[in-house]
């Protein structure tokens, strides 16, 4: 009997919606320039000169610039200062500068950095505003849609605004950007042409700046002056800028401008009296009111020609979703200008071609500017990856009938439209340049070997796998004794968490550290490391880049002969760095096969080892351990903790495990999530009291279960007093740990 042949028809749901175009034709459209290309004048202030190899370093690196070289690497190992290289790099060369960063922790780090380098130049920094993203997003095999949801952190919104505002309007500008800046703003030439902008003596109707003012998105307020608000008294218009600390005033005679004064929100206090002010729009997306019919029918249009393809295709659901789901939108943009999602249509608002990118951070530096990507090796393979998780996420939704196709080009930056970007000076920053960076500069780096503190590369000792255990245990010994810590690095997850378990129960204070451990634990983690707490913490891939701790003096690297990602060339290098920060800076490799990468990782580490022997020597220098203090502000100590055993009736908490439970603790958060801007906050955890429990522990004597006693109110005020405070310093990570404590207290 002969067996039924299955054919196999193609899916439906695969077609490609549009085919990329080149980065040559994808561009949103031609920019001007919007500050004559002069020179800018950054003021480098510092309390040290350059030492060690930072003048060479300096040098190589402003000649190369000036004679024409489009591409430059500094190779610097850690702990030689190339942060002031760069900043002098910057002084030297005087154009505006971007410098990319692969993370917002150490984008936060460098922005204090080169703000204390150049405190009377415009350093911002600019960072995903989302304190919380939930994209939109449909999962076809079980039906589901997932509306968008997400939290936007105010202080970050400002500084944002206040970059581009910046960038605009002066050249001395130093932006520090993690890979948000490839991602979509509104246009830069209507974001600049709608600037208000009034000078001293000038002649302006008093209606005519209001109306000005409530077009940039501005809303009168006159009773609070808030950021993004404005108020009127008499001939006296007082406006609040998104972007800024203080206030502008305008003080009008008739119809001339009399006195323009910027003022203290809080005092009203006159800070100076000024001739001209400037006010930019209060949101990146700004449209003008007259190009909204047009908008509307462009819609239309894309809407019209998408149903007759869903149509034709039999896809009788998708089509009447589509229709629904973008009439309304169009309602809701015809009546108030905007609509939930309206990212989504930003290629028909900006009437862009088909398949072109939108504007982005990049496109308001102009055409002469400077780009420093810092952690090179990193940051580069993390921008080209942002494009490909966003295009197949909204590639399903637009397939599904849940968006117009418009919506594939409010994307970031593919790779090949980012490098076509590139201005005409740029920097590569790394320990362990990438076979990309090498390529750029045809081999050619400029070396930062000798720091100026004179420390040495830590010495490399090599131990077989056999009997490894009782060598660590022996060395962690010599080592705590001397009062230094140590970081053990594994190949996976379990591995650490049962080594672990056996430096315990060897009487070793050790703790581990990995990706299912939460961000703000992470931080607790290493200070706790720092400060003694603890001896030994054990990873896996987190004991890398950006990490300073001079405490430790020993790095063990186990299983240091399994080639791959962990155990690379490049891998290894970044993880020796770790004890490159103490005099007695010592790597433990373990391995029982000398593969290449090992062997390079060796050779390089010796050849840098005798390169700062030798000119410790010559300039008779003495290496010195690094000393930094602990920050306290990377945790907080509880305002409820010691209250705890009396109000944990009143939060609904029986004992310590369910406050672990209402705070989070167990929860998982992933690193980075394909298709979701960086920064993925913390969530709480799910499991919450019911209402059942609730009720009855509500029910005690002197309970109120729908009013909180004012202590328990007035120290939520406190708590969200210290929240608004930590953003306000960039410190992120607490103000999220904090928002963390309120969400499980109001639950």
């Amino acid at each position: 009997m002969a067996r039924a042949r299955k054919t196999i028809t193609p899916d439906p749901y695969a077609k490609p919606i549009a085919k990329p175009l080149p980065p040559s034709k994808s561009l949103p459209g031609k920019l001007k320039q919007f500050q004559a290309p002069t020179r800018a004048d950054f003021d480098l202030v510092s309390p040290y000169g350059a030492a060690g190899d930072q003048p060479k370093a300096i040098e190589e690196l402003t000649e190369g610039f000036k004679n024409g070289e489009q591409f430059q690497t500094l190779l610097g190992v850690t702990g030689s200062g190339k942060t002031f290289t760069m900043a002098n790099v910057i002084k030297n060369v005087g154009k505006p500068t971007l410098i990319l960063t692969h993370n917002k922790t150490l984008a936060a780090q460098l922005y204090q950095e080169f703000k204390s380098f150049f405190p009377n130049n415009a350093v911002e920094y600019f960072v995903s505003y989302y304190d919380y993203f939930q994209p939109e997003a449909y999962i076809p095999h079980t039906d589901t849609f997932i509306e968008k949801d997400a939290s936007i952190n105010d202080e970050i919104d400002k500084l944002r605004l206040r970059a581009t505002a910046n960038l605009l309007t002066r050249r001395d500008v130093i932006i520090v950007a993690s890979v948000s800046c490839i991602y979509g703003l509104g246009s830069p030439s209507e974001y600049f042409d709608l600037m208000v902008r009034i000078k001293k003596g000038d002649i302006y109707d008093r209606d005519k700046i209001l109306r000005d003012l409530v077009h940039i998105q501005y809303s009168r307020n006159d009773f609070s002056l808030d950021r993004g608000t404005f108020r009127v008294r008499g001939d006296v218009i007082e406006v609040h800028p998104s972007y800024d600390e203080d206030g502008l005033r305008i003080e009008l005679f008739g119809d001339e401008v009399d006195r323009l004064y910027r003022f203290n929100i809080v005092t009203g206090e006159v800070i100076k009296e000024v001739e001209e002010l400037t006010i930019a729009p209060a949101k990146h997306f700004v449209t003008k009111e007259e190009n909204r019919a047009g908008m509307l029918q462009r819609i239309q249009l894309e809407l019209t020609d998408r149903l007759a393809e869903l149509d034709k295709e039999g896809k009788v659901l998708e089509s009447a979703r589509l229709s629904s789901r973008t009439r309304y939108d169009m309602e809701m943009l015809r009546e108030t200008g905007m609509c939930n999602g309206i990212e989504n249509y930003s290629r028909i608002i900006e009437d862009r071609a088909p398949g072109t990118r939108p504007f982005t951070l990049i496109d308001y530096f102009g055409d002469d500017w400077l780009l420093m990507i810092d952690e090179s090796h990193v940051s580069i393979p993390q921008v080209g990856g942002m494009a490909e998780g966003d295009k197949s996420r909204k590639t399903t939704l637009v397939q599904y009938g849940f968006r117009l196709p418009c919506a594939l080009d409010n994307r970031p930056m593919n790779f090949a439209e980012f490098e076509y970007m590139y201005p005409k000076q740029v920097l590569f920053v790394s320990a362990t340049p990438g076979d990309y960076e090498l390529k750029k500069t045809n081999g050619v780096v400029t070396e930062q070997i000798n720091r100026p503190t004179g420390l040495l590369d830590p010495k490399i000792e090599l131990f077989p796998i056999q009997g490894q255990m009782d060598v660590l245990l022996y060395r962690i010994e010599e080592v705590v004794k001397n009062g230094d810590r140590v970081l053990v690095t594994t190949l996976t997850k379990k591995m650490a968490q049962d080594l672990t378990e056996f430096f315990i129960e060897a009487n070793i204070r050790a703790k581990y550290l990995h990706s299912d451990i939460k961000t703000l634990e992470r931080h607790e983690l290493i200070r706790g490391l720092r400060s003694g707490e603890f001896d030994v913490l054990v990873g896996i891939n987190l004991l890398r880049e950006g990490l300073d701790l001079p405490e430790v003096s020993m790095v063990a690297i186990l299983d240091a002969d399994k080639e791959g990602f962990l155990r690379n060339y490049r891998s290894l290098i970044q993880t020796m760095g770790r004890a490159s920060r103490n005099v007695n800076g010592t790597v433990l490799l373990f391995a029982d096969n000398m593969t290449e990468s090992l062997q390079k990782a060796i050779d390089e580490t010796n050849r840098r080892r005798t390169l700062q022997e030798e000119f410790n020597a010559e300039h008779h220098i003495t290496p010195k351990s690094v000393t930094r203090k602990i920050e306290e502000d990377l945790r907080i100590v509880d305002p409820l903790e010691d209250e705890l055993g009396d109000r944990n009736s009143e939060f609904g908490i029986d004992d310590e495990s369910s406050w672990s439970e209402a705070t989070g603790s167990s929860d998982d958060t992933p690193d980075f999530t394909p298709g979701i801007r960086p920064m993925e906050p913390l969530q709480p955890s799910s499991r919450r009291k019911t209402k059942d429990e609730r009720r009855k522990k509500a029910a005690a004597p002197g309970a109120h279960p729908d009013k909180p006693s004012k202590a328990s109110e007035s120290k939520l005020a406190d708590l969200e007093r210290q929240m608004k405070e930590a953003a306000a310093r960039l410190d992120f990570e607490e103000a999220a740990r904090i928002r963390d404590i309120i969400r499980s207290i109001a639950d």
